[in-house]
């Protein structure tokens, strides 16, 4: 494409190659990423040459990276975020530091040294937040124990990087290379730094859900989702202007939304702008892909590139191990974070651009950190296989492996525990057709032994629960004995398979509220139906007749229905005048001003005012 195009021509290009590429590749049980990937290098300069300015396309592309932390920030709550500090700081800082030092090492031994060989040092420890969370989304296993790890280093290695940018300059001083200045010189950019992050979280946290409610007001779906992208580019841009990152900024601005009323509603107006962008990003990733400086440099390249996945990928899994973290968690984790990060291509160009790496070394440091990029996804499918492997030489689940060949039920059951296997009976009463998933091995070799067939699957990823047949299935019910779990099988299936109806136990009342707003319309809690009838047969017991104690029955479960709704909407405190033998004093707004006198001390009350009044006395009781 010598000459310039037109949007719509671009645009044709772009959707036409990743409409090719994608579904192959997932045909394939491959990731999407590695679609886009090829898809990128198809048309590019190194392919059919349809688009030749990668680099043009990729400060737009890079939009897709900014709306997929926005949309992380959303799902992880701060006091989720509190509660992984020390995972953050532990496994974070330690995999950073370490994962430098090897490499600054081999790069010195390469003929690297001073601030060169810091910059490319701590561009290549990176690991690649987009390529290894889609990865975790595909799976499901996002609330898995390697993925909270996984996340956890992601996200102080994005929180990292923000600050070695604004240092960028200062090597590059230190080396002769720019104007003189020292440390001091950038306190004022720091403040500024610091002040607009602050700035950023009071607005998320007193300004953004006020705003948003009088929006939801006005009725008008497209101006949520011009909110929603406004919200989203303006934090990016704020944090640009002052020298942090973009997705920070968007991370942010989603954290402080992730406990707001339209949560879910934002996650679902940037959805599709983040899917294609993010598809955009890769596609330009495989687009920068030089063929002709792969060429002259392949044996270099090649082994530079495989080298950095085995010595990030060993690292991490020595790391996560002496963690305490399982030998497949592990390795899953190992390999995920092997790939080096999006922001290499942000900090290899700059250093160029200072003067601390020439324009070719530059160009194969890129390439070999594409390179990584684009072998990352397929060592994390073939792993899969491996691990299935070691399970059946160690002689621990044998004869267990994930075969949905047969599951083609109108009910997916997830859970076959005590409270899964009641309710599966109900299916089966029915006369319905069930596949029953479970990832205890224990649980599924004694249903067989009774005649039940139970396949191995957890179902916190995605893709077991497509393969037992989620998208064909009316209803899906959620019956782990894990809260976190089912929360997070509530999730993903209500995202994934909006045409099934979803059933979900909940553990307490506050798992149920959770799960409430996660989508599940109605929790059912496992103590509740059995305490509400140990109660009725009690009241038998006392002398009360059956229909007296099925009407009391009632009344609690109608008011506890009521009160879980109200506690939904207001709060935890919510509804407790809707509880027996809880009396609530009603209390003035204000305190009156003068004493008040009886009104009714010489003329008896009417008989529609006493009814009135009784009126009242029984609503407030």
């Amino acid at each position: 494409m010598a000459e310039p195009q037109s949007f719509i021509v671009l645009s044709l290009v772009f959707l036409g190659a990743a409409v090719l590429a994608v579904p192959v590749f997932r045909y394939a049980g491959l990731s999407a990423v590695l679609g886009y990937f090829v898809a990128g290098l198809a048309i590019g300069p190194s392919g059919f040459a349809l688009f030749t300015d990668a680099n043009a396309l990729r400060s737009f592309a890079e939009l897709g990276v900014v709306m997929f932390l926005f949309v992380i920030g959303l799902e992880l709550k701060p006091s989720k975020l509190l509660s992984m500090r020390r995972d953050i700081l532990l496994f974070g800082v330690t995999q950073m530091a370490f994962a430098g030092i090897l490499i600054a090492i081999v790069l010195w031994f390469s003929g690297f040294a001073g601030a060169a060989m810091l910059a490319v040092a701590f561009a290549f420890a990176l690991s690649a937040t987009s390529i290894a969370l889609q990865i975790l989304d595909e799976r499901g296993a996002m609330g898995s124990a390697y993925g909270q790890k996984s996340f956890a280093i992601l996200l102080f290695q994005d929180i990292a990087v923000v600050p070695f940018i604004a240092v960028l300059p200062l090597l590059a001083i230190r080396k002769g290379q720019g104007n003189g200045g020292g440390v001091l010189d950038a306190l004022p950019e720091i403040g500024l730094a610091v002040g607009a992050m602050l700035g950023l979280v009071l607005a998320g946290r007193y300004l953004l859900n006020p705003l948003f409610r009088l929006l939801a007001k006005a009725g008008a779906r497209e101006v949520m989702t011009a909110a929603a992208l406004l919200l989203v580019l303006g934090s990016a841009e704020l944090m640009h202007k002052v020298g942090l990152s973009a997705a920070l900024g968007a991370f942010i601005a989603g954290l402080m939304l992730a406990e707001s009323n339209f949560r879910h509603q934002l996650e679902a107006d940037i959805e599709p702008f983040r899917g294609l962008l993010l598809g955009l990003f890769f596609m330009s990733v495989g687009m920068s892909l030089d063929a002709a400086v792969i060429r002259a440099n392949l044996a270099v390249i090649l082994s530079a590139a495989f080298g950095l996945i085995a010595l990030k990928a060993a690292l991490v899994f020595i790391m996560l191990r002496m963690g305490k973290l399982g030998f497949s968690e592990a390795a899953r984790a190992a390999i995920l974070l092997a790939p080096v990060g999006e922001f290499a291509f942000v900090i290899l160009p700059l250093s160029a651009q200072f003067g601390l790496l020439r324009p070719k070394t530059a160009t194969i440091l890129a390439a070999i950190a594409a390179l990584t990029m684009f072998f990352g996804p397929i060592l994390a499918k073939l792993l899969e296989p491996v691990l299935a492997w070691r399970k059946r030489r160690r002689g621990k689940e044998t004869t267990i492996v994930e075969d949905f060949s047969e599951a083609h039920g109108e009910v997916l059951v997830i859970g076959f525990g005590r409270y899964g296997q009641v309710v599966n009976q109900m299916f089966l009463a029915a006369e319905r057709d069930v596949t029953v998933i479970d990832r205890n091995i224990d649980q599924i070799r004694s249903a067989e032994r009774f005649g039940f067939k139970v396949y191995y699957g957890d179902g916190r990823r995605l893709d077991v629960l497509r393969a037992a047949g989620a998208e064909r299935a009316s209803v899906i019910a959620i019956c782990v004995d894990d809260r976190e779990a089912a929360s997070s099988i509530a999730e993903m299936a209500r995202r994934a398979f909006p045409g099934a109806k979803l059933y979900a136990r909940a553990y307490d009342r506050t798992h149920a509220l959770d799960l409430m707003e996660r989508g599940i319309r109605a929790p059912f809690r496992e103590t509740f139906d059995s305490a509400l009838a140990f109660g009725r047969d009690a009241l038998m017991g006392l002398g009360l007749s059956e229909d007296e104690a099925d009407e009391l029955r009632d009344d609690v479960r109608r008011r506890d229905t009521q009160r879980l709704n109200k506690q939904r909407d207001e709060g935890i405190y919510a509804g407790m005048d809707l509880l027996h033998g809880v009396k609530v004093t009603p209390e003035p707004l204000s305190e009156p001003r003068r004493e008040g006198r009886n009104i009714t001390a010489k003329t008896p009350p009417s008989r529609s005012v006493a009814g009135a009044e009784e009126g009242v006395t029984g609503e407030s009781s």
